[in-house]
Parts: structure tokens; sequence; C-alpha cells
């Protein structure tokens, strides 16, 4: 596995447990900006060929 799909799929796991932390916390808001950024990085990984297994979203 190169860097950059290494990279990616940290900063996907990264985001889905922000995601769900901020579900737990109730922070709508920021649930909203967790989305968006885990909408982002998997259409950069299809756009790049990279697999993304099951998500949590």
């Amino acid at each position: 596995m190169d860097a950059f799909t290494a990279g990616l799929l940290q900063r996907i796991q990264t985001t889905e447990s922000d995601l769900s932390r901020a579900r737990d916390e109730g922070d709508e808001f920021l649930v909203d900006v967790e989305l968006g950024e885990l909408d982002d990085l998997r259409r950069l990984a299809a756009e790049h060929g990279v697999e993304v297994g099951a998500t949590h979203a």
C-alpha cells in the first residue's frame, strides 16, 4: 500500500470516529461537518481506485 492510500484510509477512519463521537454528543452541526468530510474522502478514494471497506455513516 502506498503512502497516499494509507493516508487516505487513515483519514477516513479518523473521520468516522469523529462522526461517531459527534453523534454520541448530540452535536448536529459537527455531524453535518463530519458527514461532508466523509463524503469528500470517499469521493477522492473512488476517483483514485482506493477500495474503502464497510463504513459506519
